[in-house]
């Protein structure tokens, strides 16, 4: 239940569903013109900023610039584990393909980590979700067969439903090891701390960075999909310290 509340409470933050909610509100108070002109001016300051690169870089460096890319080589015996981020079973072809942008981004980061060393295991989680069947860790797995990963250096974590319970998966089936931790650059901060949380060592190999030069002028679905990712990770971890401090 709470996993769901969380979701439906972080979309209510996301740029488009506000933006709607805000004209929504003025549909509703139409008579009181100055408080529509007024809200209708906040929904579209909201919108041209985070469409803009100078936003969407604005919410995206700060998260990203905290962790650089790891090209150090592993020990021998080492452990490199993916963060899981969805795919789409409808998708045709096999399962590099069903796998999202940012799945594929994060599995290749995490093969070429597993590279970095010798006798390396490769984690991968993540749940099917109410949209798949299919844990999303089998795909990933099966994507990392295709990429010449041997099926006996491969664990998988098809019950880990958010990076908590990655975590917690993680301390319950592997233990205290350290390990390289693979996941989106934006996404590095919340998860090495959820990850030191439970005690665990990761060692943070960001990938998929979505920070990008841009005309200032110019304004982009892509600039505003970055800030709503930059928000996510905010309210996520807004969450995770609020959940943190009760427990």
């Amino acid at each position: 239940m709470m996993f769901w509340f969380k979701k439906v409470i972080s979309q209510l933050f996301m740029p488009i569903p506000l933006v709607v909610l805000l004209l929504l509100f003025c549909i509703l108070m139409l008579r009181n013109r100055k408080l529509v002109r007024s809200v209708l001016a906040v929904a579209m300051v909201i919108l041209v900023f985070l469409s803009s690169s100078v936003g969407s870089n604005l919410l995206t460096a700060s998260l990203e610039n905290q962790y650089k890319v790891n090209n150090k080589a592993i020990s021998a015996d080492c452990l490199v584990m993916v963060l899981g981020s969805g795919h789409d079973d409808a998708v045709p072809g096999g399962a590099v393909h069903k796998l999202s942008t940012t799945a594929l981004a994060r599995l290749t980061e995490g093969v070429r980590q597993y590279k970095l060393g010798k006798d390396c295991k490769l984690i991968v989680s993540g749940w099917g979700g109410s949209a798949s069947k299919t844990p999303h860790a089998k795909i990933m797995a099966e994507a990392a067969l295709q990429f010449g990963i041997p099926k006996e250096r491969i664990i998988t974590f098809p019950l880990a439903k958010d990076t908590i319970e990655e975590a917690q998966y993680f301390k319950w089936d592997v233990g205290n090891y350290p390990f390289r931790l693979v996941t989106s650059a934006s996404h590095m901060p919340r998860s090495m701390a959820i990850f030191h949380s439970q005690g665990l060592r990761p060692q943070a190999a960001p990938t998929d960075f979505i920070t990008r030069q841009g005309y200032w002028w110019q304004l982009d679905a892509n600039n505003l999909l970055s800030s709503q990712r930059a928000i996510h990770e905010y309210v996520g971890r807004l969450w995770f310290k609020l959940k943190y401090k009760s427990d």
